[in-house]
């Protein structure tokens, strides 16, 4: 048994699963069809239950992105000065002497604790690359760059790790392959899309579109949104919130379903923990406090929570937007309370608890800790950010912290920093806040390795090692998050790149090969794939299996590891006060904290900078800073774009289309104005992770990365008490015609 494959003419097609390169959070049935070694054209899986054959036009463009020839095509080892953009091409051996040459070094000299590694979003990086960190280099730093305040799910993880014991997400009937014929599963009434743009951002392995398919069996929807979406235009109520405010809003909301009783008393009764200790913090957010913080008016607050709460059942879409600013703990902990409190947890249509598909994580882009457990104590005590802050001493994070990576490379305290292994991550171009900071930080580190398929500004600002990696079609791999399991095919192989499985089970055999028992790939997703009970080959010729779903787990003794009936959980119920919050000195209630740098907390500085900036919203063309490099994708989308309000622009001479300049005390950067009234005239977004592969690649220029990078102006180490949660979408600047 093997791929699913046939002949179409002089094509052959094969069916199965599109998970980046190129990039997206979402793992889509497709159809390749090859000729010969050569990707010719992608289309969606008409017979998929899971994206029913729709394709965004990121996947459709996979042939110009991986027959691109100026793609990374075999190890290349710096030969100039770091920016020069100078290489030898090396064989792998080469390369894996290297590699082994310099982490033994740095294990007798320094310690493994000087090698960090860091992942962007994509590929397989999330569950491999910690494996080869924790038992090939050893180290107990891995992580995911320099993002501020780890801003990318970890907020929200760390508020449902502590208040249910798992994650959740909306149940859009996608846990089961029938679909919406599967009679247990219920519409639901409401779905409240919070902090995230769906259609575009298919954030956290969520297509967007099923929003849309449940939309048109008469779900109604909430947006809480700055920006007027094409969802927000079509919600029946749209909360256009001042960026950074978002917790006082979610109290507000709570407040409203607590002092008009529409919480489920049977749920809160039985399965909440600190209802009354909510109660009051709620009651100190009266719709009248929250209007002025939030710029929402009070009669859409209330009309908001009471269509939320009276639905049955309701759910919630969320994003980054709650990760991206200091309370973001704070906000999704406002966020799973209103979720709790009126009955929508874990029951069909609502919020629904879940682990990976068969309990598959390795190998999977679900939070593995594959290796860390085994880590001595000792070691995992040297974690950059585990002495400072609770939730990472205590275990609640997947990571060494970003902002203390930085503070480390730059004192050299506590200890310093000898490797940065960089596997598709950007660095200062796309993920690291003050971007010139990390740009500087980086160069101080005596040796870097990056593994992309493409160079990249990052590459050729500090590498003194580019590997190439395989993208999506020419690698054998897995895709969970969350379900169903899917397979992931090779198809073709191009030049000399090796998959992140290849490239982590090749350098573990030579650095600690006990660790890494197996003889080739397939063994090791053998390894994985065990707790399914099916060998890669298998999952091959089915392409994608589901679990059996089941709902209201916690009554069940499903969640909880003595097979109890409660969450998994120190109380066994939904902590709506954390009292382990409370022992770290941490509130242990939802709260409103002011961005940095805002209206509110500085008005002086908003004389000067009267706006507020936000950014980071996903475009249709691109995934962070992936498919720069794509004609066709820059044809539609060819510049950065600054979104002003019309009636903004009127006042300050910009016309649409004109360059400008967005300066705050840390720099400027110039894009182009993209006129639109859906945004607040006092408010205006910048794109992220705008560089510029035409350009050139040698410093000074380093492909334009400074000119337009939206970073240049947020903020490094600036996060909330919990040490997670970064302003990056809520600051302030200027703007005018450059």
């Amino acid at each position: 048994m093997s791929k699913v494959q046939w002949k179409e003419g002089e094509y052959t097609v094969t069916r199965t699963c599109q998970w980046t390169a190129p990039g997206c959070h979402d793992g889509c049935s497709v159809l390749y069809y090859t000729k010969g070694n050569k990707l010719v054209k992608v289309e969606g899986d008409p017979e998929s239950k899971y994206n029913f054959g729709r394709l965004c036009m990121r996947c459709l463009a996979s042939p110009e992105l991986v027959n691109d020839p100026n793609r990374v095509k075999w190890p290349m080892k710096r030969a100039g000065e770091r920016g020069e953009n100078k290489w030898t091409r090396i064989t792998w051996d080469e390369a894996f002497n290297l590699i082994e040459d310099k982490v033994r070094t740095i294990w007798k000299d320094y310690g493994p604790e000087s090698i960090v590694t860091a992942i962007g979003t994509g590929r397989n990086t999330w569950s491999i690359v910690p494996k080869l960190t924790y038992d090939g280099f050893k180290s107990p730093n891995f992580s995911m760059g320099f993002l501020p305040g780890d801003s990318c799910y970890l907020p929200r993880a760390a508020a449902m790790g502590t208040m249910i014991g798992d994650f959740f997400i909306i149940d859009a009937s996608q846990l089961d392959e029938r679909r919406y014929d599967n009679p247990e599963w219920k519409l639901p009434e409401v779905v409240m899309i919070w902090g995230n743009n769906p259609l575009i951002s298919n954030g956290d392995g969520f297509l967007g579109h099923w929003i849309v398919d449940m939309m048109k069996r008469g779900t109604k929807l909430i947006v809480v949104d700055p920006y007027l979406t094409w969802l927000a235009s079509k919600a029946d109520v749209w909360l256009q919130l001042r960026p950074g405010s978002d917790a006082a809003l979610g109290l507000a909301m709570l407040n409203v379903m607590i002092s008009e009783g529409l919480y489920d008393k049977e749920f809160v009764d039985k399965w909440t923990y600190g209802f009354d200790k909510l109660v009051a913090r709620a009651a100190e957010y009266d719709l009248q406090k929250v209007e002025n913080i939030t710029w929402v008016p009070k009669e859409k607050i209330a009309a908001a929570a009471r269509l939320f709460a009276n639905a049955k059942p309701a759910s919630v879409q969320w994003g980054l937007a709650v990760d991206t600013q200091v309370a973001g703990v704070s906000v999704a902990n406002s966020i799973c309370a209103m979720v709790a409190i009126t009955g929508n947890l874990d029951v069909p249509g609502g919020q629904h608890i879940i682990r990976p598909a068969f309990g598959v994580s390795k190998i999977a882009h679900v939070a593995s800790d594959w290796g860390w457990a085994e880590m001595p104590e000792e070691m995992r005590q040297k974690r950059l950010g585990v002495q400072e802050y609770p939730l990472f001493k205590y275990g609640l994070c997947a990571t060494a912290r970003g902002d203390s990576i930085l503070e480390t490379i730059e004192t050299g305290r506590p200890y310093p920093i000898q490797m940065y292994w960089m596997e598709s991550t950007n660095t200062f171009a796309c993920c690291g806040a003050e971007a010139k900071r990390v740009y500087a930080a980086l160069k101080k580190v005596p040796f870097n390795v990056c593994v992309d398929p493409v160079l990249t500004p990052s590459a050729v600002a500090f590498a003194d090692l580019v590997l190439p990696a395989a993208m999506n079609v020419e690698r054998d791999s897995l895709r969970t998050w969350w379900t169903p399991l899917r397979s992931i095919s090779k198809v073709t192989q191009y030049e000399e790149c090796k998959t992140d499985e290849e490239i982590a089970l090749e350098l573990g055999k030579r650095l600690n090969p006990e660790k890494f028992p197996w003889k080739n790939v397939e063994e090791m997703i053998d390894f994985a794939l065990e707790p399914a009970g099916i060998t890669f080959k298998e999952l091959e010729s089915k392409v994608m299996i589901w679990p059996e779903v089941h709902y209201k787990k916690y009554e069940k003794g499903l969640l909880r590891e003595d097979g109890q009936p409660g969450f998994n959980t120190d109380t066994g119920m939904v902590n709506l006060y954390q009292e382990c919050f409370d022992d770290w000195g941490l509130d242990p209630l939802p709260y409103h904290e002011e961005p940095p740098y805002s209206p509110i907390s500085t008005p002086e500085l908003m004389k000067e900078y009267p706006l507020i900036l936000t950014s980071g919203s996903r475009p249709w063309e691109f995934f962070h800073s992936e498919h720069r490099q794509s004609g066709t994708l820059r044809e539609f989308h060819p510049n950065p774009r600054l979104t002003l309000n019309p009636e903004t622009a009127a006042k300050l001479g910009i016309n649409e289309g004109d360059w400008v300049w967005i300066e705050n005390k840390n720099g400027r950067v110039k894009q182009v104005a993209r006129l639109d009234p859906g945004i607040d005239p006092r408010v205006v977004h910048g794109e992220h992770a705008w560089w510029f592969p035409e350009k050139e690649a040698a410093e000074p220029t380093l492909y334009g990365a400074f000119e337009s990078n939206i970073n240049v102006l947020t903020t490094q180490c600036t996060t909330g008490p919990t040490g997670y949660g970064a302003p990056l979408k809520n600051t302030i600047c200027k703007i005018y015609k450059a």
